[in-house]
């Protein structure tokens, strides 16, 4: 088992990255925003206060998962390995999913809490698993969510396996599962195989602030368990958001978290007060991310200069209160007739931009791949290669690698290969979002 001790709450900050210098007429900002939590995770090996975590592991067990049997073999041991992983005290349960969500331990409607007997009894169930029926992934998670309600917890995270497509039940009722779910707990979502949906999977975690990911190899997955679950027991703050008030007169562009993965806030907004809105960032440990704001301003004269919004960090209040404030920062807009202040980018603005449109044109080349049109799948391919060289996204450019054969990375000239292989295609899919830092 590994010992892990509770984490404390972190402490945030946040830093502002941008040019806030415009030409006259010039009405658009950007600004990447760096938020850190430090303090909160498991590294300082100090017991804190934070709340009660729960966690819930559902685990595809519908028929596909015994062909091949090592599928439901290797599933059975990350859950176990995954259950070794449990910090004393979490909450936790087991749920079987097939065209049914059935709780396999504690089995009575809560969850269990973690020490050596009920871990013991945990893996003692796992053993009794089988595969069987279909997949109605919406069922596994509204139980998921059952369960984590049944108990006063702080941090509330899903860990989910599949194998397959979402068979047994509509798209509309996975969507309703998942906006029923969406804010009250995280998610990571696997794939396992190659007889599953990307963006099933990828949607799911998208929704519930969580981490997609494929396991192509099943004897992979208790390695990738237990690394899921020891970032999970690192949380020490959940329901955190991003909080962006401006002025009058602003409109909002997007709100995108850029690293350590693209994701798309700007429609999750919850209104928060006069020309503010929160944007959700879920559950923080140790860690840093970046999000990248763009607002537009009304137009000024050279040498006016105006705050263009003001972010701040927002966690609930334990007490029950009103959330407090974390930590914020300032985004501005300075009117010059200088011309290279003016149009300088700012190099963080400037990579995360990259990296976003990088994410974008993987996914235009790989379904354009898929329809069968082979110009426009070399031409977007070709682009992302491009960005991830100039980008240094080494680990991107790998992946592409096994999809085209690279002529010349600088210029993005490709050739799409004749075959390749349907694991390394889903794999580039499902970690297009997942970017690189920008070296400062």
């Amino acid at each position: 088992m590994a010992n892990f001790s509770k984490p404390t709450a972190p402490r945030f900050s946040v830093d502002v990255y941008q040019n806030e210098f415009l030409p006259e007429g010039g009405r658009d900002v950007s600004a990447i925003v760096t938020v850190t939590s430090t303090g909160g995770g498991t590294s300082g090996g100090h017991a804190g206060h934070a709340g009660a975590a729960g966690v819930v592991i559902m685990v595809d067990c519908s028929g596909s998962m015994d062909y091949p049997a090592t599928k439901m073999r290797g599933a059975r041991e990350a859950t176990a390995a995954a259950v070794d992983t449990l910090r004393d005290g979490t909450h936790f349960a087991l749920v079987a999913g097939t065209h049914v969500a059935k709780e396999v331990y504690p089995g009575n409607g809560g969850l269990a809490v973690a020490d050596a007997r009920t871990r013991a009894e945990a893996k003692e169930a796992l053993r009794r698993l089988s595969a069987g029926g279909g997949t109605a992934i919406g069922t596994w998670l509204r139980l998921a969510d059952r369960l984590l309600s049944s108990a006063e917890l702080t941090i509330r995270h899903g860990v989910l396996l599949t194998d397959g497509r979402n068979e047994h039940e509509s798209p509309e009722e996975l969507r309703a599962a998942l906006d029923a779910c969406a804010g009250r707990f995280t998610c990571d979502a696997r794939g396992v195989g190659t007889d599953w949906e990307v963006k099933e999977v990828t949607g799911i975690a998208s929704a519930l602030l969580g981490t997609a990911d494929i396991v192509a190899d099943p004897a992979g997955l208790a390695a990738d368990f237990t690394a899921m679950m020891e970032h999970a027991m690192g949380k020490g703050v959940a329901d955190v958001a991003l909080r962006l008030w401006t002025p009058v007169g602003v409109e909002i562009l997007f709100v995108k978290q850029v690293a350590p993965a693209v994701e798309d806030l700007t429609g999750r907004r919850t209104e928060a007060g006069p020309r503010a809105g929160d944007y959700p960032t879920g559950s923080w440990g140790d860690e840093s991310r970046d999000y990248h704001v763009s607002v537009r301003v009304p137009q000024a004269a050279v040498g006016q200069e105006m705050l263009a919004a003001r972010v701040s960090l927002i966690a609930p209040d334990p007490a029950g209160g009103d959330p407090r404030p974390l930590s914020q920062g300032l985004v501005r807009a300075v009117w010059t007739d200088d011309l290279a202040m003016s149009t300088s980018i700012n190099p963080q603005v400037a990579h995360y931009t990259g990296q976003a449109e990088l994410a974008d044109v993987i996914q235009q080349g790989l379904d354009a791949r898929k329809s069968g049109d082979r110009d426009g799948a070399t031409a977007k391919l070709g682009r992302a290669v491009q960005l991830a060289a100039a980008s240094g996204n080494a680990d991107t450019a790998k992946l592409l690698s096994k999809v085209v054969d690279v002529v010349d990375a600088a210029t993005g000239t490709v050739r799409l290969k004749a075959k390749v292989a349907e694991a390394d295609e889903m794999t580039l899919e499902t970690r297009s979002t997942k970017t690189v830092r920008v070296k400062r």
